[in-house]
């Protein structure tokens, strides 16, 4: 789910078949009409906002799950809506150390490319507008070197 062109193609090339560009109530209807109106089996939702949070559990199907990556702030979990949507929430700190060996093999041997996420490089004593890029869309992610 993206309105951001760079981060489309860039999701498009690690292997992403669908985009939903919409938002809300009709970004959650856009998943049901790709999933035969049953809604996905897995939904990350990765520190957005309170309308993130919703969307992705409301494009879960009943058994589903809904991990989310990092710490939600300002974010309320409606408990009767959570309950009736029987979807599942993943949290907690990711278990890194246990993928960390086969991610850093995959990218000595250029399996994978994690630095295609970087399309911004400042320098370090310009973090503020790296922060900035990212925020305004302008950056997916800011490389900040010393």
């Amino acid at each position: 789910m993206s309105r951001h062109e760079p981060r489309q193609k860039l999701a498009t090339e690690f292997g992403a078949t669908d985009i939903v560009t919409e938002r809300g109530d009709a970004g959650v209807a856009a998943v049901k009409e790709l999933t035969g109106g049953l809604g996905a089996h897995s939904v990350i939702e990765a520190v957005g906002t309170q309308e993130s949070m919703m969307q992705a559990i409301r494009s879960a199907r009943p058994g589903g799950a809904v991990g989310y990556v990092g710490v939600a702030h300002g974010v309320t979990l409606p408990g009767e809506e959570l309950f009736y949507s029987h979807a599942r929430l993943l949290v907690g700190p990711a278990p890194v150390r246990r993928f960390l060996p086969d991610l850093v093999d995959r990218i000595q041997t250029g399996a994978i490319d994690p630095g295609k996420v970087f399309d911004l490089e400042l320098p370090l004593d310009q973090v503020a507008e790296g922060y900035k890029a990212m925020d305004e869309r302008r950056a997916i992610k800011t490389l900040l070197r010393p």
